[in-house]
């Protein structure tokens, strides 16, 4: 059975770079698959739907009826990888309906990989979210994105005792770049000739960690 991936990218915070890691996801796995289904689960602008609108739709898990339109979409086994970017208003009720539905052992069951990315940040509020998704995830379904630009220094140890998946700090003038709405990183490695610059290497390494993520979750079940 070839499993379908869904990656879910949160954090209990804003400005941590959570819609950037699920921007750049969206766009790896739009090129890597052909095709991908992103929710925007955000309250705030700029969101993914703003970035990436013709592969992004919202979705709202304030009620039951929005929240099992979502578990509904994705619990299928369909083969089309799906990301989740959850804002941070909704990042408890998110995991507390997860937990009640049984949602990892019903997506095992039906060849569905769910894959925690949490963005790591070293306030007490992210260091405790993180302690209770530890109790909750299992520890090959949850990495913590270490984002330098967000977390300049050393990883608090919580994170290093699990999977870490670093990112690397852009200049301030480069970070301004990418944020831009009509910025595309896919865009930006096909239409910029020169490898060697800082930014075709930043998305190039990015896009091979996610390389490795997806075909570890694509595997087929034996």
């Amino acid at each position: 059975m070839i499993r379908t991936p869904v990656y879910i990218v949160c954090s209990p915070r804003p400005l941590v770079g959570k819609t950037l890691i699920a921007r750049m996801l969206s766009e790896f796995l739009l090129l890597q698959r052909r095709d991908v289904l992103a929710f925007d689960v955000n309250v705030r602008e700029p969101s993914l739907l703003d970035y990436l609108p013709n592969v992004t739709e919202t979705a709202n898990i304030d009620d039951t009826f929005g929240k099992m339109a979502l578990m509904d979409r994705l619990i299928v086994n369909d083969q089309l990888a799906k990301v989740i970017d959850l804002g941070y208003h909704a990042f408890q009720e998110f995991f507390v309906m997860i937990g009640e539905i049984g949602f990892l052992k019903e997506a095992a069951r039906r060849g569905v990989a769910p894959l925690v990315l949490f963005l790591a940040d070293s306030d007490r509020v992210s260091l405790r979210a993180y302690e209770l998704l530890q109790a909750q995830i299992p520890p090959r379904l949850l990495i913590a994105i270490d984002n330098e630009y967000v977390l300049r220094g050393e990883l608090p140890r919580i994170y290093t005792q699990g999977r870490v998946l670093p990112v690397a700090a852009l200049p301030n003038f480069l970070k301004t770049y990418i944020d831009r709405l009509g910025f595309s990183f896919t865009g930006y490695l096909r239409a910029e000739r020169d490898s060697s610059t800082e930014l075709h290497q930043w998305i190039r390494r990015n896009y091979t960690h996610f390389r490795d993520l997806d075909m570890e979750l694509s595997r087929p079940l034996r």
